[in-house]
């Protein structure tokens, strides 16, 4: 699906991601992984437009489907196919070439009414807890536990990344019907207080 925005930019967001973690250590270590393991076909992750140009296509490490952009919920300003990869080396993959939504999981875009970005826990269904989300559930700005509280510089950096996304106009529709759908989230940043 076409996109505005160019290679080169989608690569230098991979570098800013790279350089980040939701928690100073690999939170694979909390669930073993389990966000890179499959559960049946369903579990994987759709590119977003454009971010295709990053693969060739032929990755032995990715299971590529194509589905039709009818058949699934998507903005009515998208047509065609998207792509939906599976890794099939779990949890082995190749970190440098996470799309864009695994890297930046488990906070996602959110837009509000007056059309400000935040980010929220991520409200997508998935056949597994992330121990990130449940212990932030209940998030209180005033604990003094920090175990489980996102990292500040991969919260700063994801919202680079999802405010020069929505720039393009597909993915902006994407972000933007997903948050009107949403009748509860809970936002991680900015802050809120």
């Amino acid at each position: 699906m076409k996109s505005t925005i160019r290679k080169s930019t989608f690569r230098a967001m991979y570098r800013l991601l790279d350089r980040v973690s939701p928690v100073p250590y690999d939170c694979g270590k909390l669930c073993d992984c389990v966000c890179c393991m499959p559960a049946g076909d369903e579990l994987g992750i759709y590119l977003l437009p454009g971010e295709e140009k990053l693969f060739t296509g032929k990755e032995d490490w990715i299971t590529w489907n194509y589905d039709n952009v009818d058949e699934y919920e998507f903005p009515d300003s998208w047509s065609g196919k998207v792509a939906f990869l599976s890794c099939n080396t779990p949890p082995v993959c190749d970190r440098k070439m996470r799309p864009l939504q695994c890297r930046t999981y488990p906070v996602a875009p959110h837009i509000l009414e007056n059309e400000m970005l935040i980010l929220i826990l991520s409200d997508m269904e998935v056949p597994y807890t992330c121990p990130l989300i449940k212990e932030n559930t209940n998030f209180n700005p005033e604990s003094k536990d920090d175990s489980f509280a996102l990292d500040e510089r991969f919260l700063r950096a994801t919202y680079t990344v999802w405010k020069r996304l929505i720039q393009d106009p597909k993915i902006y529709d994407l972000v933007k019907m997903d948050s009107e759908e949403r009748d509860f989230f809970i936002p991680v940043f900015p802050s809120w207080k």
